[in-house]
This record gives C-alpha cells, sequence and structure tokens, in this order.
C-alpha cells in the first residue's frame, strides 16, 4: 500500500445548513395597516375630527358654520439592503448549496426590520400636518406607570390590561371590528402567567392559554417578540387597534442571486434590499403599558 494514500482522504463537510435561534420574519405586519406608495413621504390618511350638533341662533337667524378640523398624518421611507457575498471556492467545498439558506436567513432579518419600525411607531413621534413638519408624541394620558395598581414597580398585570382597554373603549374605538393587540416579551409573558385571572378558567369562558402560550386575554390578541423597546430600564409594552398604526411600503423585500465577476473568484451575491416606513395614525388607538423587567 502505497504511503501516499492519505493524500487521498477527504474531508466530510456538513450535508445540512442549520440557521441559529432568530425571530423568523415579521410577527407583526399582519396587526397593523399597510399600503403601497412612491416618492420623498406620503400621507396614508387624512383625519378630520369630531363635531357636534348646533343650537340655531334663533329664528330666522343666519346659518352658521362648523367646521371640522383636518390633519394630514405623514410616513418617511428607510431604505435599507442586506449584501451577502458566497465564494466561489467555498462553494466547491460544501456538498449541499447554501444559497438558498442565505436568501432565508435575509429574508428573516427584513421581517425584523419591519417589525423594529411598527415598534418604533407605537412609542415614537408621529409626522402630521400640511407637510409633515409637526411633531406629535404619545400623549402622556395614553401611558400607563410602571406602578399601575400595585405599591411598586411591576411587570404586565390584569389591572394594567383593564386600564389599557379602558382607555381605548373611553376613546371610542370600536373594539368589536377593530382588532386589539398587545405585544409581550418573554420577561412579560411570563409575568401575565402569575395572574390567576389569566390562567385560571375559573375566570374565563374559554381556555386563555394554549399550550402554555397566552394567546387572547379581555379581548386582546397577544404578539410575542423580543423585540419589545424599552425606557429607563422598563419594557413598554403596546396595546393597540389596528385601525392606528400604519406600515408604507415602497418597496417590499426583494431578492437577487447573481455572480459578482468584478471581485476575486467570482463569488456569488445573495441580496435582499427593501423600502418602507411606518407610522402611528392616532394617538388615542395606541395605549403604553410601562413594565418593570
Amino acid at each position: 500500500m502505497s504511503q501516499n494514500l492519505p493524500q487521498h482522504y477527504v474531508q466530510q463537510y456538513a450535508t445540512n445548513i442549520q440557521l441559529l435561534l432568530q425571530q423568523k420574519g415579521s410577527r407583526l405586519k399582519g396587526t397593523v395597516m399597510t399600503g403601497s406608495h412612491v416618492g420623498e413621504q406620503a400621507s396614508p390618511v387624512d383625519q378630520i375630527g369630531k363635531i357636534e350638533m348646533q343650537s340655531p341662533a334663533g329664528r330666522f337667524a343666519p346659518i352658521g358654520r362648523v367646521d371640522a378640523p383636518l390633519d394630514r398624518r405623514w410616513v418617511f421611507p428607510e431604505d435599507k439592503d442586506l449584501p451577502q457575498l458566497i465564494d466561489h471556492f467555498d462553494k466547491l467545498r460544501l456538498l449541499t448549496d447554501p444559497q438558498s439558506s442565505y436568501v432565508q436567513n435575509a429574508i428573516h432579518a427584513a421581517g425584523r426590520h419591519y417589525d423594529r419600525q411598527i415598534l418604533a411607531a407605537l412609542n415614537g413621534t408621529a409626522k402630521t400636518g400640511k407637510s409633515g413638519a409637526t411633531s406629535v408624541a404619545l400623549p402622556a394620558a395614553q401611558k400607563i406607570a410602571v406602578s399601575f395598581g400595585a405599591a411598586s414597580d411591576v411587570g404586565l398585570t390584569v389591572k394594567k390590561l383593564r386600564e389599557a382597554k379602558k382607555k381605548l373603549m373611553a376613546a371610542d374605538v370600536d373594539v368589536e371590528s377593530d382588532p386589539l393587540y398587545c405585544i409581550v416579551n418573554a420577561a412579560q409573558h411570563d409575568s401575565l402567567l402569575a395572574e390567576a385571572q389569566v390562567v385560571s378558567t375559573d375566570f374565563n369562558d374559554k381556555p386563555v392559554l394554549v399550550e402554555g402560550k397566552v394567546m387572547r386575554f379581555l379581548g386582546i390578541n397577544f404578539i410575542h417578540t423580543e423585540l419589545v423597546e424599552s425606557a429607563a430600564g422598563d419594557n413598554l409594552i403596546p396595546v393597540y387597534a389596528k385601525s392606528g398604526i400604519y406600515l408604507g411600503m415602497w418597496s417590499d423585500m426583494q431578492t437577487d442571486i447573481s455572480q459578482r465577476k468584478d471581485l476575486s473568484g467570482h463569488p456569488w451575491q445573495a441580496y435582499l434590499k427593501l423600502t418602507s416606513g411606518a407610522t402611528r395614525l392616532e394617538e388615542a388607538k395606541v395605549v403604553q403599558i410601562a413594565c418593570n423587567v
């Protein structure tokens, strides 16, 4: 037997490519209003405020005039892309083609970007006015303190959820036809599991938990994501009506696989791009709950 036989040994490479733990795509896109746009900015809605009936000034008096308050909400596009290079020489050493997994990984990243835009719109400053020059922050009246209903700072509780729904109903949000959502992370979901009114069927006609996960309570649908925003050490848990948040699409995610012949080795490029923006449409349709971590 030749002593040079080891030169023919072949290294064994993995035949599977596994994506590491991550949120796979968007979980919030289906909970908000969406639309398509072009241009440097867009107005998804013109707003007309409420008016009330008036008493006549008198018999045969001149007819007066009631002017409804008008406003316009704006959304601004944000460009994002994600180029990934796959070396041609690396491909020769693999028994499976990684391109599809690279693209799938990028699509997951794009979905998380949409969710971050939605969360930023829920908690942040909206642009309004004739050309979007006026900034509107979420009012203090739409925020629930971290210590609400308790002697000290607490996490997400039934009392806080009840207060959130009370605020929405008091603002005449149509809770019967306008779906309500609450975005929770693992910490605040676990806080809810400590509430007897949530986990016990004595308080609910239907089980709230599905395989240990809170799905719907008080008419509110629960969505889990670890992308929840925080401030001053507290999680900011939003409760909102679907019609209160908007995600505008200038260009939904587009993928392209091409060979880069301008680079050494002629590597393959997995490329994804998108342009989108989000805004809060109406402050009274959003409630922010501060929760202790």
